[in-house]
């Protein structure tokens, strides 16, 4: 009797997910060798999902090696200017279309992360979820496949701008608002309350970057 097995993550998959949990951090050199070892894989499908990530713009070329991209202060902004209007878009359909359970789903997530309020990493991975939550709540596939690609581009943030302090609450205070316009169908509200969100944590990202020490 055979029996099914889980399916495995491809080379590309695992060094997307080191580049998003921060093992690999915007500026550290990406080595076949090493990470073939790392992952327990032949070099060949390492080289193969290093390709493919340069030619996504998630790694970048400094001489001859490969190393994880950065994004620059215009970079940054052309990012925030399109999360924000699918984000927004995100949770109008939410409104429109999110089953009752989805709501719930949403009101329980805000409650779990309250827990995680004195630590900004572990608020980060939990913040995307609830992200996610909203673009599958959406009812809309072409709509989550953009906002998948805009999150691939955010890995390469060095920090979370919930890192700041007090932003940690503030989040989870306009998570409400935001389900509560999901909740009450209201759809420009929730528009509205969605990108109100994205814009204070792009203003506290500006916040950190310009606190950031410049090398000369």
């Amino acid at each position: 009797m055979s029996s099914e097995k889980t399916p495995q993550k491809d080379a590309y998959d695992l060094i997307l997910e080191a580049i998003d949990v921060g093992v690999y951090k915007p500026g550290d050199r990406l080595v076949e060798s090493e990470l073939a070892e790392r992952f327990g894989m032949s070099r060949t499908p390492i080289r193969e999902a290093l390709q493919r990530l340069e030619t996504q713009s998630l790694l970048a070329r400094d001489g001859r090696s490969l190393i994880v991209a950065s994004l620059d202060h215009n970079q940054l902004a052309e990012l925030y200017v399109v999360r924000s209007e699918l984000e927004g878009l995100a949770a109008r359909l939410a409104a429109r279309h999110a089953a009752a359970e989805e709501v719930q789903v949403l009101e329980a997530l805000i409650e779990a992360d309250r827990k995680l309020v004195s630590d900004p990493s572990a608020l980060a991975r939990a913040n995307r979820r609830f992200h996610r939550q909203i673009h599958l709540a959406s009812h809309n596939r072409f709509l989550v496949q953009q906002l998948d690609l805009v999150y691939r581009s955010m890995a390469l943030m060095a920090t979370t701008s919930l890192a700041a302090e007090g932003r940690g609450e503030v989040a989870l205070a306009q998570h409400e608002a935001i389900v509560a316009a999901i909740k009450a169908r209201d759809e420009e509200a929730a528009y509205d309350a969605l990108k109100e969100h994205i814009s204070s944590a792009f203003v506290q990202r500006l916040t950190l970057d310009s606190d950031a020490p410049v090398s000369l």
